[in-house]
């Protein structure tokens, strides 16, 4: 029997990514998101308002029926600008839904499918902002929040045959990336040769790891944060003096390009 994956956010950008490889790695795809996918990498497509969690988790029970869901991804977030000091309570709240408390009601819902076959692999995106990030305290509040749900979860469900763990990428090249950031400013450039590796991740560089938590050869490994973020993750190097360095991605890898 087919497994099935579901996957919020999965309608753009990193989460269309992941949507496209996890359905060339075999598995029927569900995409939970606001807006329909701009991609055919999908079996079904449920819409839901993930800054109600308890709503979205009534409507993805009803459209999952019982499938066997046996992956779940929260690729799902959001993440408003604004300094620490003057960050509304009402933004913190509804980052904290979205990010946070729709990805444990939403894993709550496909939990039953997962014991009963068990098998389960559960994973969050994440972020590098956990670490810090200036103007997103709520977003990296959240990012980090996430960490201590996966390392929970991983203790208490290992016995069941369900890991859970986090992908945490650094910058990536999504058409809101480029929106913030346009090709050829030279504060982009900037951006681009601080990045230990000399360049910007692509959607698929997130999906390729979300396929290795997503697959059986990681049935070993739980409760991890896995940076994918160019070396980000242990700092920025100055690019002063640093040569041109230009690397292209589109193609490079073919099979999550079918």
């Amino acid at each position: 029997m087919q497994e099935w994956a579901v996957v919020t956010g999965g309608n753009r950008n990193i989460g269309a990514a992941i949507a496209r490889r996890l359905t060339l790695d075999g598995y029927k795809v569900v995409v939970a998101s606001r807006t329909p996918p701009d991609h055919g990498f999908f079996a079904e497509y449920v819409p839901l308002d993930l800054t109600d969690p308890d709503g979205a988790a009534r409507a993805l029970a009803g459209a999952v029926g019982d499938r066997p869901v046996t992956r779940f991804v929260h690729n799902a977030a959001i993440a408003p600008l604004a300094p620490g000091a003057d960050v509304p309570q009402a933004d913190v709240a509804g980052v904290y839904a979205v990010n946070v408390g729709s990805f444990i009601a939403l894993a709550q819902v496909l939990l039953p499918s997962m014991r009963a076959r068990g098998v389960g692999r559960i994973v969050a995106i994440g972020s590098r902002a956990a670490l810090g990030k200036q103007g997103r305290t709520a977003y990296a509040a959240s990012k980090a929040a996430l960490s201590g749900v996966v390392r929970s979860w991983a203790l208490e469900m290992g016995g069941e045959g369900i890991t859970v763990n986090v992908v945490a990428p650094g910058p990536v090249r999504t058409s809101l990336f480029d929106a913030a950031n346009p090709p050829g400013d030279p504060m982009t450039r900037k951006l681009m040769h601080g990045v230990p590796v000399g360049f910007i991740g692509e959607p698929d560089d997130i999906a390729h790891a979300v396929s290795f938590f997503t697959g059986d050869a990681a049935r070993f490994v739980t409760g991890q944060v896995l940076f994918v973020c160019g070396g980000t993750s242990i700092g920025f190097i100055d690019p002063e003096g640093r040569a041109d360095v230009t690397h292209r991605h589109a193609g490079a890898f073919p099979e999550a390009q079918a």
